[in-house]
């Protein structure tokens, strides 16, 4: 089998971890403290993330959506097959290294989504937008540290407290959808999210995007509903 090969790499602000880029001919991999964090093999389960979301949503022609986290720009590209020439994305990440790979080398599998007019790209904390007073979303989508276990920078961790869950909800159109995207199951969140107010779904999928009906799925996809009023 053809070797990974280093591309590039990047220091995660704030923590000891780095972030490596790894290519194999047209495959490419994001490494993190030595843990394969996500690849361009497989994103079944990133786009249901979006699709599942714009699903929920009444009005996708005027959409405005708030991706958190680029990675391999799965989710965002599929929000933009959803949503209308009218619509408007912002995809928030941490690392300027994503955003640069995501132009130069791992873009390509998910049709370089940077490109689209819809879309503006913040580089910083998600957190940031989530807490704007101004923010109303009609969706935010958080394909964040790998979930409420955060595994890249523990300050993450934010938005899945009660604190972040409550921002979220005010930051949402009423009946607006948060979205998260999960490698693993936590019930204690799901617990969470409900006593904020949302109205919860658990979905799960398999390591290759595909849904599973008796829960033994290891991603976990959480939908969750703001009121409507």
């Amino acid at each position: 089998m053809r070797p990974w090969e280093y591309v590039d790499h990047e220091s995660v602000p704030d923590d000891d971890g780095t972030l490596y880029l790894m290519a194999r001919g047209t495959e490419y991999a994001i490494h993190v403290n030595g843990r394969e964090l996500m690849t361009n093999r497989m994103h079944g389960s990133e786009d249901a993330l979006s699709d599942l979301a714009c699903d929920r949503l009444e009005d996708l022609e005027n959409a405005r959506v708030l991706v958190g986290g680029l990675g391999m720009g799965f989710t965002l590209s599929a929000v933009l097959r959803r949503i209308g020439p009218s619509a408007h994305v912002t995809v928030s990440e941490l690392m300027p290294a994503v955003v640069r790979w995501n132009a130069k080398y791992t873009g390509k599998a998910a049709r370089y989504p940077l490109r689209d007019p819809r879309v503006a790209v913040y580089i910083g904390d998600v957190g940031d937008l989530v807490e704007e007073p101004e923010s109303r979303w009609s969706a935010i989508l958080l394909d964040v540290d790998n979930g409420p276990r955060a595994l890249t920078r523990p300050t993450n961790g934010w938005l899945y407290t009660a604190s972040g869950l409550h921002a979220a909800r005010a930051a949402l159109i009423p009946g607006g959808i948060l979205g998260i995207w999960s490698a693993a199951g936590d019930k204690s969140f799901t617990r969470r999210l409900r006593k904020c107010g949302f109205e919860a779904e658990i979905l799960r999928y398999t390591e290759d995007g595909r849904p599973t009906k008796d829960n033994d799925g290891t991603h976990v996809l959480w939908m969750a509903r703001s009121p409507a009023d």
